[in-house]
């Protein structure tokens, strides 16, 4: 569902999700975010979230496994530790139940990575395999990574190139290059925790976070933006982006969530300078287990990059925070590399 589609859904509920500000619940509905999270005492908070969809990619296996890393995702967005897992599967009764086993023993191993378990599960009997999971973490209560906090003159950092709509949605057309694929397909399963714990030992440098996924770069930007209170700065020429993407987007391999996130985004975008379409067909390109978008104090951009590249992650500055008195919220995507 879109960015429009599901605040028009929930606005009615206002009142009926508002209930919370008298409770341990320290993220709720109140200002969306990548999860719930609730106060158990001074030191823990549950961490809590839910994510499936339908095939991404045709082998059972790697779609289980980045259903899996997509949803842990958020816990780490948060700034926590996953600890175990609910299945949730759909899935058609004239299927191959081994093609379902194969799903979930990629899932299963993807959650092992994290240091976590499954424990349990749901399944339905549905038209097209979905799979994804009720994730559950842990987080200290004082060091919560939100989507909000954003401080004038902060810099961006990306952790994972974008291009996975447009990838594959080339490879349900049998267009993509086999390469192309594997790359992206490795992009997707690729946990962020340990880029998490590169953004956790910042600190209070870290001033907010998300990840990327199906609102793309510019609509996840967006809403870190808005509920900061500040301006976005993305360079276009800087953006990592997976091999192939662009030549797919060139050549109208556009998944449909891209048009409803620039439908979305579009009216608080301003774009500078000569970025062309592919590059903001891009940037609204909605993406699968995407790589963590964060804020950060500028002193601390240097020490977050060696720490990452230690780490084995490939952290990119893709852009800043305005500087004070200037520009209100929104995103202001200029061309070239922000050097000047």
């Amino acid at each position: 569902m879109g960015p429009e589609a599901l605040a028009h859904v929930l606005r009615p509920l206002a009142a009926t999700f508002g209930a919370e500000a008298a409770t341990d619940l320290l993220v709720g509905l109140g200002h969306a975010d990548d999860a719930a999270v609730y106060r158990l005492n001074d030191e823990q908070a549950i961490v809590a979230t839910t994510d499936f969809f339908p095939p991404v990619v045709d082998d059972p296996y790697a779609f289980g496994a980045i259903a899996a890393a997509n949803a842990l995702s958020d816990i780490y967005a948060m700034g926590g530790d996953p600890l175990f897992a609910l299945n949730l599967v759909g899935f058609p009764d004239d299927l191959d139940a081994e093609i379902l086993t194969e799903i979930l023993r990629g899932g299963a191993e993807k959650v092992r990575e994290a240091g976590a378990l499954i424990a349990g599960g749901h399944s339905v009997t549905d038209h097209e395999p979905k799979y994804g999971l009720a994730a559950i973490g842990l987080v200290h209560p004082a060091r919560i990574f939100t989507k909000g906090g954003a401080r004038a003159g902060d810099s961006l950092v990306l952790t994972k190139p974008i291009g996975t709509g447009v990838i594959t949605t080339a490879a349900k057309a049998e267009q993509a290059d086999e390469a192309d694929l594997a790359t992206a397909i490795a992009s997707m399963m690729r946990l962020n925790g340990l880029a998490m714990r590169a953004l956790r030992a910042l600190g209070t440098s870290l001033h907010a976070c998300t990840d990327i996924t199906g609102y793309g770069l510019l609509g996840h930007g967006w809403e870190m933006a808005e509920q900061s209170g500040v301006a976005f700065h993305i360079f276009a020429g800087v953006v990592p982006l997976l091999a192939g993407a662009r030549g797919y987007a060139a050549a109208g391999f556009v998944p449909g969530g891209t048009g409803r996130n620039r439908a979305a985004i579009e009216p608080h975008t301003r774009w500078v300078g000569e970025v062309d379409e592919v590059a903001r067909t891009l940037l609204y390109d909605p993406q699968t287990s995407g790589g963590l978008f964060t804020a950060v104090a500028p002193e601390a951009v240097d020490g977050l990059l060696a720490a990452l590249a230690e780490a084995g992650v490939t952290g990119a500055v893709v852009g800043r925070v305005a500087a004070s008195g200037e520009e209100g919220t929104g995103i202001v995507v200029e061309a070239g590399t922000g050097n000047g």
